[in-house]
């Protein structure tokens, strides 16, 4: 019969720990890639805070930001601003942000609906007589870390 020596022991619950280890932090880093990071460029001053929402399908898509799957919004410095949604999974998604001058947390429009305050969308899509489609702006993401640019207009 074969005896078990405490170092083989500790060999192996250092061996199992370290698995464990690597297990955990391969978990933590791949949460951590999950992000979407969007650059917000073009903003005319840096009152108020840009708004940000994440859609997953064109319903309500940009309209009902209280619709959309995830919110951010971000200070403004030098006419630029940046939103990051966290642990998306990947899939389809579009991003439709503003800037809320008066930081009311709404879009300010005019009696026709124009907005008073610059808005924007991934891919830079632009809308005819109204709001951008969620075909225009759609992305895919991927498990890692997806980074898109946005240039805020003012109509």
């Amino acid at each position: 019969m074969r005896r078990i020596s405490i170092r083989n022991i500790s060999i192996v619950v250092l061996v199992v720990n370290l698995a464990c280890a690597t297990g955990i932090l391969a978990q933590s880093q791949e949460s951590q890639d999950n992000v979407i990071h969007v650059d917000i460029d073009g903003l005319r001053s840096d009152r108020g805070q840009v708004l940000c929402a994440l859609f997953s399908s064109a319903a309500d898509f940009p309209k009902k930001m209280d619709k959309a799957i995830a919110h951010e919004k971000s200070e403004i410095s030098g006419g630029h601003a940046t939103c990051e949604f966290h642990d998306v999974p990947s899939g389809t998604y579009a991003v439709s942000v503003f800037h809320d001058e008066n930081s009311n947390g709404k879009l300010d429009t005019n009696f026709l609906g124009i907005p008073r305050e610059g808005v924007g969308a991934s891919n830079n899509a632009k809308g005819h007589f109204g709001p951008p489609k969620f075909s225009a702006a759609a992305f895919q993401h991927t498990a890692g870390h997806t980074d898109l640019k946005i240039s805020i207009t003012y109509l």
